[in-house]
């Protein structure tokens, strides 16, 4: 798909679907929580939720105290959602209505959170594009939290391929300047009650000079 058609995509998605409407929708992100709390942020840490959309995860950490938070999302229709759910706490947040692939960040970022973006990216090219972006965004130090399809998940979301993942590939496309710290498998159950696997990696930037 081009740019064009994902976003069109995705609008199209939101608009016409409830947000309890779709396979991915989560009351509680704890899978995403719970490797947070594992990075040890403090709250005034910059925090981006990539393909967020929806979800409720913005929700939890303006609840938690944190006071830079970045939602980033191909579809406007998306923000727009959640953004209303949240009313006047909206503000807390800042919102980016881009294609990751083609954004150019302009702050630096502790902690880079994906769950189900990254596994939408089913070329090179693309996947190339993402991590550049992550590179500009992801201060040394800082820490990467995505969540894919598992190895044993869902080939198909949406209508869309995607490309299932384990840490280890996921760690191959981010490449050497990157170290895993955390791996989990966790299994989602849709609003239907199917259940679809996914796994959660947490990889933390190397600080040049100062690892091992």
């Amino acid at each position: 798909m081009n740019d064009a058609s994902r976003k069109a995509h995705w609008d199209n998605v939101y608009r016409t679907k409830a947000e309890n409407e779709v396979s991915w929708f989560q009351e509680s992100p704890a899978p995403s929580l719970e490797l947070i709390d594992l990075a040890r942020p403090a709250p005034a840490a910059a925090v981006v939720d990539i393909g967020g959309g929806a979800s409720h995860l913005v929700d939890a950490l303006i609840d938690r105290g944190f006071i830079n938070v970045t939602v980033l999302d191909l579809s406007e229709a998306a923000l727009d959602a959640a953004r209303t759910r949240l009313g006047d706490r909206a503000t807390r947040a800042r919102w980016i209505a881009a294609d990751v692939t083609e954004w150019h960040p302009t702050q630096l970022f502790d902690i880079w959170h994906d769950r189900a973006a990254f596994h939408f990216l089913t070329t090179a090219a693309d996947q190339t594009a993402y991590v550049e972006r992550l590179e500009k965004a992801v201060r040394p130090g800082g820490h990467v939290i995505i969540g894919t399809f598992a190895m044993n998940g869902p080939e198909r979301c949406s209508g869309l391929p995607i490309v299932r993942h384990d840490a280890a590939s996921l760690g191959k496309v981010l490449g050497g300047d990157f170290e895993l710290l955390h791996t989990r498998l966790h299994d989602h159950a849709t609003p239907w009650a199917a259940i679809q696997h996914f796994q959660f990696s947490l990889f933390r930037r190397l600080i040049e000079g100062v690892n091992p």
